[in-house]
């Protein structure tokens, strides 16, 4: 499975500069302190007990949880794919710490930006067919119970463009490939709209067995199929990925933010450029709603280089 994390080159040189850092670090703190009970300073103030406050304490925003991670939830961004920046603060003067306790800071930041970003997908890949076979006759969860064949996933293997919804029907459930359905159907017409064939992109669900009366799945359900939609993005190794619905977003980025906050804004997932927007189904239910789909399609196709 792709893994979001940092590489292995200059660990060993940053764990002996931080235990350099550590050292002299507390011996600075320790003297401060003692210089404070001398001086009757007060009390330091209350230290926070969230990490919300946390941040707001030390001046540092707050990232969403994923990622999907790592797989934390990627900052929404109005032009493609741009990645949040740390709010500006005014320059301040440097503390008045010992040059080999700033020295050693300085040392140990130049060797951790020299180690691969932890928000992308690792370089290895697999073939699909094996990812697969890794995935078997599944019962890594309670789906497999109900399930009348696994729903893996279809398209080019290559595919510049990758679909990715939240489950399969009864249709799919049914023939064991991804929306085939009513639903399936409309998608498929959003693709040729985009100048494309159904064969020339991949399709997959972030979860491979039908839920219950198409409930939603459940985290655990989520949770178990999730390194095998990893693996399947990373082999595909796609330029965007256009995740349809609110409970794919959700399922990728691990958060609840809402679909309407961020559908139609470009996001990253590990070094992709990602579209959220509205799932075929919600479309059949709400025909108006096609021209906002319509809006996110063009951005992908304007990305991809495609014109109609």
């Amino acid at each position: 499975m792709g893994e979001f994390g940092p590489g292995e080159g200059h660990d060993g040189d940053a764990r002996a500069l931080l235990r350099l850092v550590l050292a002299d670090a507390v011996g600075e703190l320790r003297g401060w302190l003692q210089g404070q009970v001398v001086l009757g300073a007060s009390a330091c103030p209350e230290a926070p007990s969230d990490w919300d406050t946390a941040a707001q304490y030390f001046g540092q925003g707050v990232g969403g949880g994923h990622g999907e991670a790592g797989r934390g939830s990627a900052a929404v961004a109005a032009s493609p794919v741009a990645k949040s920046s740390p709010p500006v603060s005014p320059v301040a003067a440097e503390p008045a710490v010992r040059p080999s306790v700033l020295q050693s800071f300085r040392a140990l930041a130049e060797v951790e930006t020299k180690a691969p970003a932890s928000n992308t997908l690792a370089l290895r890949a697999e073939p699909l067919s094996e990812i697969r076979a890794a995935l078997g006759e599944c019962e890594r969860c309670k789906l497999h119970l109900g399930r009348k064949k696994i729903v893996f996933g279809e398209g080019a293997a290559n595919a510049r463009l990758l679909f990715i919804g939240e489950g399969p029907g009864a249709e799919e459930d049914r023939q064991g490939r991804p929306f085939v359905g009513a639903a399936g159907q409309l998608l498929e017409k959003i693709i040729q709209a985009m100048g494309l064939r159904r064969e020339e992109v991949y399709i997959a669900n972030v979860v491979k067995c039908r839920p219950p009366n198409n409930r939603d799945p459940e985290e655990d359900e989520v949770a178990a199929c999730e390194p095998f939609v990893r693996r399947q993005i990373q082999a595909v190794g796609p330029e965007v990925i256009v995740s349809l619905g609110r409970v794919a977003l959700h399922a990728l980025f691990r958060s609840r933010e809402p679909l309407t906050r961020v559908r139609g804004r470009w996001r990253d997932y590990g070094g992709i450029a990602l579209m959220p927007t509205l799932h075929p189904a919600y479309l059949l239910r709400n025909p108006e709603a096609k021209a906002l789909v319509w809006a996110d399609m063009q951005a992908v196709m304007q990305r991809l280089g495609l014109s109609r």
